[in-house]
C-alpha cells in the first residue's frame, strides 16, 4: 500500500512539473531543438522584399504572434539599413485541433479504453461524452497562429499619404515593452 501511494506521489508530482513547461512562444528565430516551440523566419526576395512569418505554439495568442511579426518586420527594416516598410501581402492562419479524452473509472481503476461497436445488444461501444461506467469524457481544443507577410522597405520619411506605411524604429519603441525574449538557459 504504502509503495502505491509513493508511487501515485511521484506521478502526480512529474504531471505538476510538466504542467509548467510550456508557456507561450518568446520572440526568437525559428529553430529545431528550443526549449519553446515557434519562432520567426525571414526570407529575402530582392534589394528591399522580405518574406517574414511568425510561428506561435498553443499557448501563444493570435494578437502576440501578429505583433511579433510585425516587430520583427521593423527590426529586419533597421537591421537592412531601411527607414520604413509596407505589408504589401498579410496573413494569419490558425490551426485548430480538438482531443477527447475519455478517461473514467473502470473494474481496475482509471483506465482508457479503445473503441469498439457492434449494436443490437451485442459487444458495446464507447461514446463520445459518456463511458459503459459512467465517466465523462472531456474534449480540449487548441489553436496555434501562424502569421507572415511580404514586406517593401524604403529609404527616407513614410510617405504622409499611405496609411499602410510604417516607420520601423517608431514600431519598434512601441511595441517593444510588449516583446517577450527567451530566458536565460531556455
Amino acid at each position: 500500500m504504502k509503495t502505491k501511494f509513493v508511487v501515485l506521489a511521484a506521478a502526480i508530482g512529474l504531471a505538476v512539473a510538466l504542467s509548467g513547461c510550456e508557456t507561450a512562444t518568446p520572440y526568437q528565430p525559428l529553430a529545431q531543438g528550443t526549449a519553446q516551440s515557434g519562432g520567426f523566419t525571414d526570407q529575402r526576395l530582392d534589394d528591399n522584399h522580405y518574406r517574414v512569418s511568425f510561428q506561435g505554439n498553443t499557448m501563444t495568442s493570435r494578437e502576440t504572434v501578429e505583433t511579433y511579426l510585425l516587430y520583427r518586420a521593423a527590426e529586419l527594416t533597421v537591421n537592412s539599413g531601411f527607414d520604413w516598410f509596407q505589408a504589401v501581402d498579410k496573413h494569419t492562419q490558425r490551426d485548430t485541433q480538438s482531443y477527447v479524452d475519455t478517461w473514467g473509472p473502470g473494474p481496475y481503476g482509471y483506465w482508457h479504453p479503445y473503441y469498439r461497436r457492434w449494436g443490437a445488444w451485442g459487444w458495446g461501444g464507447w461514446g463520445p461524452y459518456w463511458g459503459p461506467y459512467g465517466g465523462p469524457a472531456t474534449v480540449d481544443t487548441v489553436q496555434k497562429f501562424q502569421a507572415s507577410a511580404d514586406i517593401v522597405m524604403a529609404h527616407g520619411p513614410k510617405p504622409a499619404g499611405n496609411p499602410r506605411a510604417m516607420d520601423a524604429r517608431e514600431v519598434m519603441t512601441n511595441l517593444g515593452p510588449k516583446i517577450e525574449r527567451p530566458k536565460q538557459g531556455s
